[in-house]
């Protein structure tokens, strides 16, 4: 890994401890209790793309709750440059995270694979 690399990485790792505590700051009931599954940040660190577990919400408090972070991003922004003493926080793209959704339907279709198979290893005995 190079140095840049590895800067990167610690920023992320700093975002995904710090936003769900700047989310908790705010009086919002929608985005208060929000968890961050992944932040990945664009090579010069001035985007972050911050992943939210969409755990309890439907389609439309979803898309409430973004509508919301993207008028509060200012207020996030200065938070974390305040408690990490940086002289400037990323712009932040929020983002539910789908991929939990996708691997439990893929787990699925796995189990329905597996009880075939051995109802049609049992017929053929």
């Amino acid at each position: 890994m190079t140095p840049a690399e590895i800067k990167r990485k610690r920023t992320e790792s700093v975002l995904k401890e710090l936003l769900p505590e700047a989310f908790s700051t705010l009086d919002d009931e929608r985005i208060n209790h929000l968890n961050v599954t992944e932040v990945l940040c664009s090579r010069g660190r001035y985007d972050a793309r911050v992943y939210l577990d969409p755990i309890g919400l439907d389609e439309k408090e979803q898309g409430e709750a973004l509508k919301q972070l993207r008028k509060v991003s200012a207020h996030l922004k200065n938070h974390i440059r305040d408690s990490e003493g940086w002289y400037k926080a990323p712009n932040f793209v929020f983002e539910f995270d789908t991929h939990l959704e996708h691997i439990s339907k893929m787990d699925a279709l796995f189990k329905q694979i597996a009880t075939k198979e051995e109802s049609g290893k049992t017929d053929e005995s």
